[in-house]
């Protein structure tokens, strides 16, 4: 990537498949939001409910769970965080009342996460807020079709980003 209208990088990367002006000014405007958008919704957050904007996610993931209940590497999973982060977090969370660890019964090292009812109380009172923040920084300066375009974009990123892991996995014996 260079800036518009700079000469291209040559030498051992010239066969590189550099992007367009179109695309830079895409991809820059995307790294925006994939930058400040957390950001900003993750000093809101701590600000009005004294929760990151990540504590806040995997409050919201549990609490819209049966019994508020997931095992670890699946809500590591569903927050796209590593185990170690989400561990990191659970124990925070936990010293402070909003969740809980239970091994799951049988063999191996499973653990599930647990929404405590103060935990619950917390992202249900966090979540007016958070709507709001989401709402102010991107839902209220899109039309409908560009939300269905914002859509289908996160989702075909996503699935750009799985289909490694997917296949591999797959692949795996």
């Amino acid at each position: 990537m260079t800036k518009k209208g700079a000469e291209r990088p040559s030498g051992s990367v010239a066969g590189s498949r550099w992007l367009s002006d179109d695309e830079r000014a895409a991809w820059l405007a995307n790294s925006a939001i994939m930058i400040s958008l957390p950001a900003a919704l993750d000093a809101r957050m701590q600000r009005e409910s004294q929760l990151t904007f990540f504590e806040y996610m995997v409050l919201s993931v549990l609490s819209e769970e049966p019994e508020r209940t997931m095992q670890m590497s699946r809500l590591a999973a569903r927050t796209a965080a590593s185990l170690s982060r989400l561990s990191h977090v659970v124990e925070r969370l936990e010293k402070r009342g909003l969740l809980a660890r239970a091994r799951v019964p049988g063999a191996g090292r499973r653990t599930n996460a647990v929404l405590t009812e103060v935990g619950y109380e917390a992202v249900v009172a966090a979540a007016p807020g958070h709507v709001a923040a989401v709402r102010e920084y991107l839902i209220d300066h899109l039309e409908p079709h560009e939300l269905a375009t914002l859509t289908r974009i996160g989702t075909a990123v996503e699935a750009a980003i799985n289909r490694p892991a997917a296949s591999s996995e797959a692949a795996a014996p």
